[in-house]
């Protein structure tokens, strides 16, 4: 596979990095670049996988403008020509780079899950609860749940984000904009498992991210790409046993598998395991949008 793997990018404003994504000031706006880089177990791996910033950018604005329709989001502008022109002479931002409003982050990610798996089915074993919610008794892995479950966690600046119960999360931001985090979650998240199942793919679990603009609840960050979401393809769906997964998994079991102890410095991934996870973000763009990347 031959790609430019862009993981860093220098523009000339004040700047904030996340572990995946580059963030610029531009005075009433922010840049938000999706680089190449890919995080496993809170840290940064030392290679790149070649398209998966664009991969993540244009399917967030894929999903952003089909669920604007529940709920507005921060996007000013993701085509690369209505770029103010000190940033167009910087083509690597094309296709991986959005203009988005200044909105104050809510601290919660919103969690829904719509299939016994992951870390809920660890619960379940464990507890017989989803975190705390009571679900049907003998559930096996992967299977459906009668209804999707909302389950929130802190979002940690350093760390990994907990769990916490509706009612914690209430305490936290609010009673009304805590009703309206989860009514907007579930109604986003059954929204994209009924288009992506008339795609073949289903959609186990995902996260959500939303800010304030001014007192208004906006959806923000990224949204329902393979670095948030889980992805199964319906013809490999079968309950009781973990199904392949269309996202960053493979990475975190290629892992799992090595002698690492999860601290950095992570590990370089060898150039098969790089090159297979770049053809799984191409491929579930392809599958969900219908549309090959432009790259």
């Amino acid at each position: 596979m031959v790609a430019n793997v862009i993981t860093q990018t220098s523009l000339n404003f004040p700047k904030r990095q996340g572990k995946v994504r580059d963030i610029y000031d531009l005075g009433d706006s922010l840049l938000m670049i999706s680089t190449d880089r890919i995080s496993a177990f809170d840290c940064v791996l030392p290679n790149g996988i070649p398209y998966k910033g664009i991969c993540l950018n244009q399917l967030s604005l894929f999903w952003f403008d089909k669920m604007k329709d529940i709920i507005d989001n921060h996007i000013i502008t993701g085509n690369f020509d209505e770029f103010p022109d000190e940033l167009k002479e910087h083509s690597e931002l094309k296709g991986r780079s959005v203009i988005v409003k200044k909105a104050k982050p809510i601290p919660i990610e919103c969690i829904v899950r719509g299939y016994l798996t992951g870390s809920a089915w660890r619960d379940y074993k464990k507890t017989g609860k989803v975190y705390g919610i009571d679900i049907p008794k003998n559930m096996k892995e992967s299977e459906r749940f009668p209804e999707p479950l909302f389950t929130p966690t802190t979002k940690a600046e350093s760390g990994h984000d907990e769990p916490i119960s509706f009612e914690q999360m209430r305490a936290i931001v609010g009673e009304e904009i805590a009703d309206i985090l989860k009514s907007k979650s579930l109604e986003i998240y059954k929204k994209a498992n009924e288009y992506a199942e008339s795609r073949g793919i289903l959609i186990p679990d995902t996260k959500f991210e939303f800010g304030l603009l001014g007192d208004k609840v906006i959806l923000i960050d990224e949204l329902l790409t393979p670095d948030s979401s889980r992805f199964w393809y319906a013809k490999d769906y079968e309950p009781g046993k973990p199904i392949k997964q269309m996202d960053k998994e493979y990475v975190r079991r290629y892992l799992m598998s090595v002698d690492w102890n999860k601290e950095p410095p992570a590990p370089a991934l060898p150039e098969k395991v790089v090159e297979e996870t770049s053809r799984r973000y191409l491929e579930i763009f392809r599958a969900i949008t219908g549309k090959d990347l432009d790259v």
